[in-house]
Parts: C-alpha cells; structure tokens; sequence
C-alpha cells in the first residue's frame, strides 16, 4: 500500500487532472471561441453581420443601419459549410481537442491508481502520468493554434456568413474584427493543469529520491569494521 503522503500527492494531480478535463468538456460546448463582426454595405443595405460561435454550434445577428434585418440564426459549424479547407481545418480541430481530452483523463485515471498503488516500475507509474500530461497539453495548444490558423488565413468567419446570408456574397463584405471569448481562452487553463499534474508528481519523485539518498549516508560513513562486524 502507498504511504500517506502519496496518496496525498497523487490526489492532488488527480484533482488537476480531472479540472483539465472537466474544463476541456465545457469548451468543447460553449459557443464563446469568438466573436466576428463582419461590415457589409450593398445597394440596398448596410450594417454588419455578428457571429458568435464555438467549435459546434453558433448564432449570428444581423445590425443593420438602413435595410430588412433577418432573424437571429442557429447553426451547426460543420453543418452549413461547404468541402471547404476552412471545413476541413476545423474538423482537425475537433479531433486534436478529442485527443487532449482522452489524454487528460488517462492521466486523471494513471494518477488515482498511483494513489492507491504502486506501479513504479512500470508505464502506470509517474511516467505515464507524465506522457499523458505532456500529451493533453500538446493536444489543446495545438488546438488553439489551428483554430487561429483557420480564422485568420482560411477566413472561417467569413465562410460561415455568406453561408448563413447568402444575399450578402464575398463582394460586399467591408472588413472582419474578431475578439476571441472565454471558452477559447479557457485552453490556456487547460495546459496550466496539466503542468500542475506533472509538476506535483516531479516534487514528490525528487522528495524521494533525496530520503533514499539520505537512508544510504550513514552506511557509506561508517567504519568499514563496523560493517564488517
């Protein structure tokens, strides 16, 4: 059985384990990635077009200073692109966050079972809490960079408003700003936990290794007949 304290320990990586997961959970279903207001000006109308959405779903609001506003919409991302490389880049998306949250709740899983056991000879022990802790954060910055990726250079934003108005084409599109929201900075959180899982498991590795170093001093001091005796 593990002694006390690293039961403690590695219940405190499993508690930052389980927050990574749980908040890589409430990103995947928040609609709060960003904010993109797009200009438009045609002969008949001018405004802007607000699209807020996450890496499912989203709502886009029309403002407009002279013309007929539509309704409000509800859309599914992948849903109402075409076979786009904007469609494709987010779908990688999808897979990349599906691969940190996996990843985070192996490690959530490697660390309860070093809590109440000790596997330390094998990949169940503190490396694999280290290999999947490692991976989940490697998983979600990618994320968040690919996601930039597809907003920026494949214009993401602006692929889902003329879908969603297809009255207001390319050509009338004045200019995009975008603000990124809570659920997407969020991620940062995530990679911050991860560390913190790693990290408490690297303390409690040096602390034990400097008493097994402590427990060897007074053998490799004492006098040799001694030892013999």
């Amino acid at each position: 059985m593990p002694t006390a304290k690293k039961t403690l320990t590695f219940l405190c990586s499993f508690v930052s384990s389980l927050g990574a997961s749980i908040v890589l959970c409430s990103v995947l279903a928040t609609q709060q990635w960003i904010r993109s207001t797009i200009a438009i000006s045609d002969s008949s109308s001018n405004g802007s077009v607000i699209i807020t959405y996450g890496l499912l779903r989203g709502k886009s609001i029309q403002e407009l200073n002279h013309g007929l506003a539509e309704s409000d919409k509800n859309f599914e991302v992948l849903g109402i692109l075409n076979n786009s490389s904007a469609k494709t880049l987010h779908s990688v998306v999808l897979v990349f966050l599906a691969l940190g949250l996996f990843s985070s709740l192996l490690s959530a899983g490697f660390t309860f079972y070093n809590s109440v056991s000790n596997p330390y000879q094998t990949f169940l022990g503190p490396m694999g809490v280290y290999t999947w802790s490692g991976l989940s954060a490697s998983f979600t910055f990618i994320t968040m960079v690919l996601f930039v990726g597809n907003t920026q250079s494949n214009h993401l934003s602006e692929e889902l408003a003329q879908r969603l108005y297809p009255l207001y084409p390319a050509s009338t599109q004045q200019g995009t700003s975008h603000a990124y929201g809570y659920s997407f900075w969020l991620t940062l959180l995530v990679i911050l936990l991860n560390a913190v899982t790693a990290v408490i498991v690297i303390f409690y590795q040096k602390a034990r290794y400097r008493r097994k170093q402590e427990r060897r001093k007074p053998m490799e001091s004492a006098p040799r007949d001694g030892i013999l005796f």
